[in-house]
C-alpha cells in the first residue's frame, strides 16, 4: 500500500472503513510499521479515539497502535503517559473530546492512543502541523471528514469487513460503491454543468435524475455526495456526477473475519479486488490480490 501511494506522489494517506470493525485499525499498523521500517519520520492521527485495548462502547478487544521511536503521534494530552515514552512537541489550539490535543514523539517503542478532533477543518488543521514535524501523515479517517486535507493530495484506502455486511455480497457492494464515489472524476470545465453547493443529497441527485438531467453535476469533492451504497451505484449510473477537488483512492484492504459471520478469504479479497478494480489486500495474511 505504502508503495502505491509513493507512486503517486502521496504525502499522506488515509484509511476509511466501510462501516465499524472494517479492519481499519489493522490497516493501518499494518502502515505504521512498513513506515517504521524506513526510518524516517511519520505523523499519526485520527478522527475520534484509536489503539485502545477495548471499544468503549461494547467493551470488545481492538487492534492497538504500535509505534516505533521516532513516530509523531496527535492525541489528547490526557492519554499521554506519565512515563518518558512520548516527548510532547506541541499543544495545539484543538481539542478532542477527551481534550486538548498535542503533538508528541515517540520515544521509546509501545502501544499509543490516540484520540483526535471531531471535525473534518480541525483535522485539517492537525494534518498541517504534524506535515511540519514529519515527511508523511497517516490518517485513521471517516470517509465525509477527510476531504482534500492537502487539497486532493492524499491516498486513501478503503477497508472492508465481514462485520459490516450481512453477506459477502453485500460487502463488496459497498466496498465497490465507496471506491465508485471517491473515484468520482474532474469537472470537464468545457461542458455545461451545474455546480451544487455544499452536500448532494440522494434526494436532489434523485430530483435530477428523474429530470433528465444531462449537465455535469459538481461537487467540491466526492465525500460532499452524502450518500453510498446500492442507491450510489444506481444514480452515478443516471447522471454526469463529476468533483472539482479529484480525490486519489489507490487500494482496499478485507477483513473476512467478525463476530457473527466470516467469509471465505481469498474468495472475498478476489471479489473486491475484482469490483474495484484496486488491488485488496489481506492484512492478516499479508496477502496483496489483483483484478
Amino acid at each position: 500500500m505504502l508503495a502505491r501511494a509513493d507512486a503517486i506522489g502521496a504525502s499522506s494517506l488515509a484509511v476509511v472503513g466501510t462501516s465499524k470493525n472494517a479492519g481499519k485499525s489493522v490497516a493501518i499498523g499494518d502502515v505504521a510499521r512498513a513506515l517504521g521500517a524506513r526510518g524516517a519520520p511519520y505523523g499519526l492521527c485520527s478522527i475520534g479515539r484509536d489503539g485502545e485495548a477495548f471499544d468503549a462502547l461494547d467493551a470488545s478487544a481492538k487492534p492497538r497502535f504500535f509505534l516505533r521511536a521516532g513516530a509523531i503521534v496527535a492525541t489528547a494530552a490526557a492519554l499521554v503517559p506519565r512515563s518518558p515514552a512520548l516527548e510532547i512537541l506541541e499543544v495545539t489550539r484543538e481539542r478532542s473530546a477527551l481534550g486538548a490535543i498535542v503533538l508528541a514523539r515517540v520515544r521509546a517503542p509501545g502501544f499509543v492512543e490516540v484520540a483526535g478532533p471531531p471535525s473534518a477543518a480541525s483535522l485539517r488543521r492537525i494534518v498541517q502541523r504534524l506535515a511540519a514535524h514529519a515527511r508523511f501523515v497517516l490518517i485513521d479517517g471517516a470517509v465525509d471528514r477527510i476531504a482534500a486535507l492537502r487539497e486532493g493530495g492524499d491516498a486513501i484506502v478503503v477497508a472492508v469487513g465481514a462485520a459490516g455486511a450481512p453477506t459477502m455480497e453485500h460487502a463488496v457492494d459497498d466496498a465497490s460503491a465507496l471506491v465508485a464515489r471517491l473515484r468520482v472524476p474532474p469537472v470537464d470545465a468545457g461542458a455545461p454543468l451545474v455546480r451544487v453547493e455544499g452536500a448532494l443529497t440522494a434526494a436532489a441527485a434523485a430530483a435530477f435524475a428523474r429530470e433528465g438531467e444531462r449537465r455535469q453535476i459538481v461537487v467540491r469533492d466526492a465525500t460532499h455526495i452524502t450518500f453510498g451504497g446500492r442507491a450510489f451505484l444506481g444514480i452515478a449510473a443516471r447522471l454526469d456526477l463529476r468533483c472539482e477537488v479529484a480525490l486519489h483512492p489507490i487500494a482496499c484492504t478485507v477483513a473476512p473475519r467478525g463476530v457473527e459471520r466470516s467469509f471465505e478469504p481469498r474468495a472475498f479479497a478476489r471479489a473486491v479486488a475484482r469490483r474495484t478494480g484496486l488491488p485488496a489486500y489481506d492484512v492478516y495474511a499479508s496477502a496483496e490480490y489483483v483484478a
